[in-house]
């Protein structure tokens, strides 16, 4: 009887750290379940995800464990629709994150706080070590921007870049 009640809330407990799991990934975006409802894209103070329709040009990014994005800062005009093609050239998962410095920096500390987190937002892309991934992002925002690497501590290490929107041609 003793195996047994003991078998019984482990089992409780395993059951319960699935759960709290479920919705802590579940409140810190994880991707919705096939069937469910698409949301419209929402506006960010950086941009709106993009239609690979839109495209206007495509910019090479590496990511490598000296903690460094090659290049480390983009260019774009307002309005323009980009792929940003992340190849990781390390050993190491690499992401890059786009926001602002404020959403970068809270991020990053949530990160601090839940490291197992899973986040899958059109701004992020993670890229296994030796593969390549990628972003299409409508920058319709000017401004200032940035992107880091969240994963462990690349972010403090200096694993950060900038985009640059200048405003639409025309506009001053």
């Amino acid at each position: 009887m003793n195996k047994t009640l003991k078998l019984a809330a482990a089992a409780a407990g395993l059951a319960l750290a699935a759960f709290a799991t479920a919705s802590l990934a579940h409140e810190n975006h994880v991707a919705r379940p096939k069937g469910a409802a698409e949301l419209a894209p929402e506006q960010k103070p950086w941009g709106i995800v993009g239609k690979p329709g839109a495209v206007k040009r495509t910019i090479d990014i590496a990511m490598a464990d000296d903690m460094t994005f090659t290049p480390s800062v983009i260019e774009v005009r307002e309005g323009d629709t980009l792929r940003l093609r992340l190849k990781n050239k390390g050993r190491d998962l690499h992401e890059l994150v786009l926001g602002t410095t404020a959403e970068i920096e809270a991020h990053a500390a949530m990160m601090k706080k839940f490291p197992g987190m899973e986040h899958d937002e059109p701004w992020m892309a993670h890229v296994l070590p030796g593969q390549t991934g990628e972003l299409v992002w409508t920058f319709n925002r000017a401004g200032d921007f940035d992107f880091a690497c969240l994963v462990k501590d690349h972010y403090e290490l200096g694993m950060a870049g900038r985009v640059r929107v200048l405003p639409a041609a025309g506009k001053s």
